[in-house]
């Protein structure tokens, strides 16, 4: 069944005709809902828990909730930890992770299609909500995306986790040894001096987006012309940077489980251009308002996420070639949050 929320209190789904379950869709709408396009409300969840620390909540009991997240490794990861919760709480719970991109994820939440996800506070402070200068503190930022967007959106913002997935540039280690180039400064100026030795590969969306290269290239005052820079897909710029044969430096979400297996370093950000990325509960008010037990379920999950918790997580997908709902699932297991059945 698909779904779509109505605006009214109390919370209640509307029925809606199957769309197409691939993200597909969306290259060819535009945005999410156009008549006869959207997104279907999901698969079951793709493994099985109990109860553990998570007891059933009796106003969760059968309440149908649809999970989404984007397409990368560490959002698979945060969606399934979601819906592992719910489930063991009782919920009705469908999966609609893997949407291709921030933008597409956020349409899907706005038009009602998804009701929870994790989202990153840097994202909606700027790509969302279209603001230029980051809040410099973690906390800050987190409550100043949370006032906002409610404000403007109706989204609720809620259980912060200490995990920061802040944009950087790496590079391989020997590289940084031998250009000297340990910080962005430094990258700006080699840049300058020697183009052909800052090869820099970068992912689609960091190649445009303002929190991404652009921004970062006026912050350090870069001039884009000179950059060698290849775009690519996100997950070739690890090894092409460890290589160092296709390019010296890549842009890299700053907790994939790469960098440490490939022996990568970050580059310090000294003039504190990156905005913070902490990861957060992102729902529509109505859907908070309607079931505030899920912020209740998620905030003691949401404290364990650290940068160095996700980035084991991320490893052992992108490294280790487990599956994310298997991760996801162990990770909450470990924790006892759940139970595996």
């Amino acid at each position: 069944m698909n779904t779509l929320r109505t605006p009214l209190h109390p919370y209640r789904p509307v029925r809606r005709s199957n769309g197409i379950r691939t993200l597909g869709v969306l290259l060819l709408c535009g945005v999410v809902l156009i008549a006869g396009c959207g997104l279907q409300s999901g698969s079951a969840v793709p493994l099985r828990v109990g109860p553990g620390s998570i007891r059933p909540v009796p106003a969760l009991a059968g309440a149908p909730v649809t999970v989404g997240s984007k397409d990368f490794t560490e959002q698979q990861i945060l969606g399934y930890i979601i819906e592992f919760a719910l489930v063991a709480a009782g919920a009705e719970v469908r999966d609609l992770t893997n949407i291709q991109g921030s933008n597409s994820l956020r349409d899907a939440q706005l038009s009602g299609q998804i009701d929870i996800a994790y989202d990153y506070t840097g994202t909606g402070w700027v790509n969302y909500l279209g603001n230029e200068t980051p809040v410099p503190d973690e906390q800050g930022q987190f409550e100043a995306v949370r006032d906002a967007d409610r404000a403007a959106h109706g989204m609720v913002w809620a259980a912060m986790a200490p995990m920061n997935n802040t944009y950087a540039l790496a590079t391989a280690r020997r590289t940084a040894e031998s250009t000297g180039v340990w910080s962005l400064s430094d990258y700006a100026e080699l840049v300058a001096t020697d183009p052909a030795a800052a090869a820099t590969c970068v992912g689609t969306e960091f190649n445009v987006r303002q929190d991404g290269y652009p921004g970062m290239a006026r912050a350090y005052g870069i001039d884009e012309s000179r950059v060698s820079k290849r775009i690519v897909q996100d997950a070739v710029v690890f090894q092409a940077t460890a290589d160092a044969r296709q390019c010296a430096f890549g842009s890299v979400a700053a907790t994939d489980g790469r960098i440490p297996a490939l022996d990568l370093v970050l580059l310090a950000d000294d003039r504190a251009f990156f905005p913070k990325y902490n990861a957060a509960l992102v729902m529509r008010a109505e859907f908070a308002d309607a079931y505030p037990e899920v912020t209740a379920i998620m905030t003691p999950i949401s404290r364990l996420l650290t940068n160095e918790s996700i980035t084991e997580l991320n490893r052992q997908v992108d490294v280790e070639g487990r599956e994310p709902a298997e991760v996801a699932r162990d990770w909450m297991v470990t924790h006892g949050f759940v139970t595996a059945k």
